[in-house]
């Protein structure tokens, strides 16, 4: 919606302008109009709670949250309190950016179902969210408590210890979550809401030191793969790849001193 009056504005322009119009017929010209909020029929009265539900998962699958928020609340008058459901318009409301409704979602979710792992998790990226991180991180450790098998819950506690500047606690989650899942840096968990980190240099610090954890596991193209993306964030303390021991087997490899040898230049923020 915060784009509609610049496209607006836009459209305005080349409308006014005679040399903009002559380029194209009227059968060529584009109506710019405001972003479309509902892409779906909404639910019908006879549609079961499940029905509903999966309904909802493929509207959110597609980013058409505002249509997958209706679904989950219209299930949910067939089956109040289901924690999962909460969890879900929880999942819908962050997706539009609704922050306040999302942790009375999942707050809702977790007081329905003391024991479902997603609720906390999810709450735990609410707080991260409102730079909240030690509320975030003792909701990702109740997640942890009830389910240690979630990579994606790891990775979250990771960046709250990150943003605390508390990297060694971050490198022991990461490392967590690395050894439960090799794959868990290069996408974004399925289950729950992954947390991200905005900071540049934290970024940067980040990539660096998934780099040392993939070099570990013997990973070379992803430790090699990391360590570029550290030097385009502009990490400060990539000369510590010569010394650290964890590297010294990427050393070794010519691929290493390839990569050192065209320093990647910093990408501008």
């Amino acid at each position: 919606m915060r784009a509609w009056p610049l496209l607006r504005m836009l459209a305005l322009v080349a409308l006014a302008s005679p040399s903009l119009m002559a380029q194209v017929s009227p059968a060529d010209q584009v109506q710019i109009g405001p972003p479309a909020l509902r892409r779906a029929e909404p639910p019908t009265a006879s549609a079961s709670a499940e029905e509903l539900e999966k309904r909802g998962d493929d509207l959110r699958a597609d980013k058409a949250y505002l249509d997958a928020l209706d679904y989950y609340r219209a299930a949910l008058k067939r089956k109040p309190n289901d924690a999962v459901l909460l969890n879900k318009s929880g999942i819908a409301e962050i997706g539009l950016l609704r922050w306040k409704e999302a942790r009375k979602s999942f707050e809702r979710a977790i007081k329905a179902n003391r024991n479902y792992p997603e609720a906390y998790n999810n709450l735990g990226v609410i707080r991260y969210l409102d730079k909240k991180y030690d509320k975030a991180i003792t909701q990702y450790e109740k997640a942890i408590k009830l389910r240690s098998d979630a990579a994606s819950y790891f990775s979250n506690l990771g960046a709250a210890y990150f943003a605390k500047k508390e990297f060694e606690k971050a490198d022991v989650a990461y490392r967590q979550a690395l050894q439960l899942d090799p794959d868990i840096f290069e996408r974004v968990s399925r289950s729950g809401v992954a947390a991200q980190l905005s900071s540049p240099e934290d970024r940067a610090r980040f990539d660096y030191v998934i780099a040392k954890l993939y070099a570990q596991i013997g990973n070379m193209d992803r430790s090699l793969e990391y360590l570029r993306r550290a030097m385009e964030e502009g990490y400060k303390g990539i000369d510590d790849v010569y010394k650290d021991a964890e590297f010294a087997a990427v050393r070794k490899d010519p691929r290493f001193t390839e990569l050192m040898a065209a320093r990647p230049p910093a990408i501008p923020q």
